[in-house]
């Protein structure tokens, strides 16, 4: 697909890219170049391939779920300059 000029700019505006004359070609050829790519992935046959979520067939070692860390409540509001019973009181932000 060929681009003209003022696609290539209008493209530019919208992806909120700043290029000068001299880039604009540079531009137009890189967008070929990726639509190309698109265009020839879109061929592939893969009616028989089975979707995959990683390109190897590994999966991800996984710890144990278990709590590492006590209850840090009582800690966190001493902290605070005010609190009502296990609530956190801050100012207001919005009327």
């Amino acid at each position: 697909m060929k681009f003209n000029n003022d696609e290539i700019k209008k493209i530019a505006h919208l992806a909120r890219i700043n290029i000068n004359e001299l880039e604009i070609g540079q531009v137009s050829e890189k967008l070929e170049g990726i639509l190309g790519l698109i265009d020839q992935m879109t061929k592939v046959n893969t009616d028989n391939i089975e979707p995959m979520a990683h390109a190897l067939d590994i999966t991800q070692p996984l710890r144990e779920d278990k709590v590492t860390e006590g209850d840090i409540r009582e800690k966190s509001l001493e902290l605070s300059k005010e609190t009502n019973q296990s609530l956190f009181i801050v100012p207001r932000v919005i009327e």
